[in-house]
């Protein structure tokens, strides 16, 4: 399916508000609502929009530390990052988890009730033996600029 000027309008409003009615939307993007209601299903059955989800301001949750951690793994093969990925993905805490270039294999960030329930996570992987070399976290002070929306116009129109 190709994007047109309309379907990047509607994902672009979609994902700063995703509870906004289908008539909201319709009039911000200059359409009708029947029509409107036509893409936003066709979006998701084509994979487009792959669900909804509520922000939660995790300071009115109580103290939290977020840590983001570079993870080099001793052997490169496929089996090796199955393996580790497989792990980490059942840790609830690993919130992302990125395969990059560069001086080490991955990029996870974890949010966790404090840095003693990190290391923890971190030395149970370490004790899994799933492959891990090495390991440097990065605790964040402040996260000063966090954006909850992508730049689907820059994105779309390439």
């Amino acid at each position: 399916m190709k994007l047109d000027k309309i379907d990047i309008k509607i994902l672009s409003e979609l994902q700063k508000s995703g509870r906004i009615s289908n008539v909201e939307l319709a009039d911000l993007i200059s359409l009708s609502a029947s029509p409107c209601l036509m893409r936003v299903k066709k979006l998701q059955e084509e994979g487009f929009i792959i669900g909804y989800s509520a922000r939660v301001d995790l300071a009115k949750l109580g103290q939290t530390v977020t840590v983001f951690t570079e993870i080099t793994l001793k052997n490169h093969r496929p089996t090796d990052y199955s393996r580790f990925l497989a792990t980490v993905e059942k840790i609830d805490s690993a919130i992302e988890c990125h395969l990059v270039s560069g001086g080490y294999d991955y990029l996870a960030k974890f949010v966790t009730p404090g840095i003693s329930e990190y290391q923890a996570i971190m030395e149970r992987l370490l004790e899994l033996n799933i492959g891990i070399d090495k390991y440097f976290s990065f605790v964040v002070l402040k996260s000063p600029i966090v954006k909850a929306h992508l730049p689907i116009d820059a994105i779309a129109t390439r």
